[in-house]
């Protein structure tokens, strides 16, 4: 039962799966030890491509979260009528920042996941899936946000 959840917590978190006994996730690379039932992770490697991954990923939770701070600012300030803009924009480029970063990854997972292992053995994980869905939702939802006027 330990290790079913275990298991399906790391698996969750992962950008790059193998046989579901490795991942590789954008900070770690984590391989399943049997004798123990435990997970053992190393630091991902540097490289340019992931850094520039990792910094795209938490700049677009820095424009989300500053769009949801922002809303709620305007929600109770803005006279009525008023457009949501800044909440709008940031809202787009937290998109176009997920985007990115998901497409770098997707074009360069060859220098960012560990050499030791075969790429055609693996698959992309759930996270990433998760951040190109968040993609189109945080365009759309940036897009309604500038369309959106404050009614009371």
């Amino acid at each position: 039962m330990q290790f079913a959840a275990v298991m399906s917590k790391l698996s969750f978190q992962s950008w790059w799966v193998w046989d579901g006994m490795e991942n590789s996730d954008l900070w770690y690379n984590c391989r399943f030890d049997n004798s123990t039932g435990t997970w053992l992770c190393s630091s991902s490697k540097e490289t340019e491509w992931l850094q520039a991954v990792q910094v795209l990923m938490v700049l677009s939770v820095v424009f989300s979260s500053i769009s949801f701070l922002v809303f709620l600012g305007q929600l109770f300030t803005m006279s009525k009528g008023g457009l949501f803009y800044f909440t709008g924009l940031c809202q787009v480029f937290a998109g176009l920042t997920v985007f990115s970063a998901a497409l770098i990854y997707t074009l360069h997972k060859k220098e960012i996941l560990p050499t030791s292992k075969e790429l055609t053995s693996g698959h992309f994980g759930y996270c990433f899936i998760l951040a190109w869905v968040c993609v189109p939702l945080l365009l759309c939802s940036g897009i309604i946000y500038i369309h959106l006027r404050k009614k009371e």
